[in-house]
Order: C-alpha cells, then sequence, then structure tokens
C-alpha cells in the first residue's frame, strides 16, 4: 500500500476517483441517457472536453507535484492517447462485423471502459509493485515493446468472427444473432440468451486488454509514479468513446500512423531497456513522442491529399 501512497495522499486518489465516477455518471445518465447515433459534432465537442479536463489535471500536477511529474503526465497521456487509436481501428471492424447498430454503441463503449479502467487499475498496481520487487524485469518489458513496435508494424487486419474470444463467447454463453434494441440479453422461448451486443462489449474488453500490454509498459518507461501512470490512463480511456466516434469513418486516411505508433513503442521500449546506460529526462521523451505522431499524422493527410488528386484527375 505504501508504493500508492508514495507521492500523494489517500484524498488525492479519492478525489479523483469520486471525479471520474461523476463524470461517467453524468456522461451516462444524462446526456446519453437514451441512445442515439453519435454524430461528428457532438463527438467532437466531448472530445475537447475530455482534453481540456486533462490539460486542466496536467496543470494540477505541475504546480502540486512538480514540472518532472508533470511531463511524465503530458508525455504519459500522449502515448496512451495515440495507442487507444489502434483501439478504434480494431472497434470500428468490431462492430462492422457485428452489424451493431449506431445507436447503440454508445452503450457498449461506456460499460466496455468502465470495466476498462477497473482492470487497468489493478495492472497499474501489479505492475508497479512487481518493478520494485524485480528491477530486472523494467529490460523484460523493455524488450517486449520493441518487439511490439515492430509486430505492430508488420501485422494485418483480424476478422473478429474468426478470433478466439469470439468463439469462445458463442460456446460458453447461449446468445442469438438477433438483438434487442440496446439489450446485452433477451429470451427466446423461455430460454435467456446474450444479444450480438453483448458479444461486442466481451471483444472490447478483451481487445483493451489486449492494447493495455502494450500502453501500460509504454508509460512505465517514461513513469513509475503510480498516480501519474493511473491518472494518465484513465484520461485517455476517458475521451476513447468520443474520440472513436469522431475518428471512426476517418480511420483509413491516416494510412502511417501504426509507422508512428511502432516508432513511438520502439522509442520507449529502447529508453526503458537502456536505462542504466542512457537516461532520457521527460523534457526529451515528450518533443520525440510527439514530434513521432505529428510527422505520422502529416505524411497520412498528405498521402491522402495525393491519392485524391490522382482520383479527381482520372476522372477527369
Amino acid at each position: 500500500m505504501h508504493l500508492l501512497l508514495a507521492s500523494v495522499p489517500p484524498w488525492a486518489w479519492g478525489g479523483f476517483l469520486l471525479f471520474v465516477l461523476s463524470m461517467l455518471a453524468l456522461d451516462l445518465g444524462v446526456f446519453h441517457r437514451r441512445s442515439h447515433e453519435v454524430a461528428p459534432r457532438e463527438a467532437l465537442v466531448w472530445s475537447l472536453v475530455w482534453v481540456a479536463l486533462a490539460l486542466a489535471f496536467n496543470a494540477g500536477v505541475w504546480r502540486w507535484m512538480g514540472a518532472e511529474r508533470g511531463l511524465e503526465f503530458l508525455s504519459g497521456y500522449l502515448i496512451e492517447k495515440s495507442l487507444s487509436v489502434d483501439n478504434i481501428f480494431v472497434f470500428a471492424v468490431i462492430f462492422g462485423a457485428l452489424r451493431t447498430p449506431p445507436q447503440h454503441q454508445h452503450r457498449v463503449l461506456f460499460w466496455g471502459i468502465l470495466t476498462a479502467l477497473v482492470l487497468r487499475g489493478a495492472m497499474i498496481f501489479a505492475g508497479v509493485a512487481l518493478l520494485e520487487r524485480f528491477h530486472g524485469l523494467i529490460y523484460v518489458l523493455g524488450g517486449f515493446l520493441v518487439l511490439t513496435g515492430v509486430r505492430l508494424l508488420v501485422q494485418r487486419e483480424c476478422d473478429p468472427e474468426q478470433g478466439f474470444a469470439f468463439r469462445l463467447v458463442r460456446r460458453l454463453v447461449p446468445s442469438t444473432p438477433r438483438y434487442d434494441g440496446g439489450r446485452f440479453f433477451t429470451r427466446e422461448g423461455g430460454r435467456r440468451l446474450a444479444t450480438p451486443l453483448f458479444v461486442a462489449l466481451v471483444l472490447v474488453e478483451v481487445t483493451d486488454v489486449i492494447f493495455a500490454l502494450d500502453s501500460i509498459p509504454a508509460i512505465f518507461a517514461v513513469t513509475r509514479d503510480p498516480f501519474v501512470v493511473f491518472t494518465s490512463n484513465v484520461f485517455a480511456i476517458l475521451g476513447l468513446r468520443s474520440l472513436y466516434f469522431l475518428l471512426a469513418g476517418a480511420v483509413g486516411k491516416f494510412h502511417y500512423l501504426k509507422a508512428g505508433l511502432a516508432a513511438v513503442l520502439v522509442f520507449v521500449g529502447l529508453k526503458m531497456a537502456l536505462v542504466e546506460v542512457v537516461k532520457i529526462p521527460p523534457a526529451v521523451s515528450l518533443p520525440v513522442i510527439a514530434g513521432i505522431l505529428v510527422l505520422a499524422v502529416v505524411a497520412s493527410l498528405a498521402r491522402t491529399r495525393r491519392l485524391a488528386a490522382r482520383g479527381e484527375a482520372a476522372r477527369t
């Protein structure tokens, strides 16, 4: 327990968790009380709200915990936020494969992300404890991140209906291919069956756990302060739903984003693995990570414009 309270008092943890629960209750109980398709304008507004809240919290960390912790939070938030874009690719594939109605996708993401907050919290605290006890683990995690970056660069898109998680859910949980509004379970012939919405929820949760195995070690390369790791992770996750609805239709335009994310993972992996040889401070890590991501986005948009210009020229 002393690891969790090393940098902040208990009331800071309690206050942050209360804030998170309040925002989730406001989201589901007020703004999304009725199921509806989230329009790009609404998604943009909520995305800006979550980014603004994260930056305001970052300012508080900077003021009360110092500049170094402030830079660590911002670096961790940027890493998690950028890696979460890869989740969006998979979420879009899952919803497309299961033909999930747009008006019910927010419900799936809400409950999926709520579960992800609990699971990631447990993974973060376990990771901090293990790193404190087994210092050599940092080299293993560094090598793992480098390999993950290479795998991300060469991997192909997957079909969720051919995945192990999908087949396991179908086998263990009696289900129906029929949707019943926004319900996760329905009744057919006197039997209680899972709807495709529940299958989508399970796949979203499994996907997040898999991606957390990459993103959490990546943040450990920046900081091992549990409060900074957890809060930066949570803010990035809370903004994931609105980011999905904002970018889901445009993910195909970011041609080089996977290459940029792979480069970030390789960089932080090497930073972690070579920590005893070269110590890179947060003031250097942050510009490098931001520079890689900006370069990937700019190059992607430039290619999109070139392809659009070629298509226009071909039609004329």
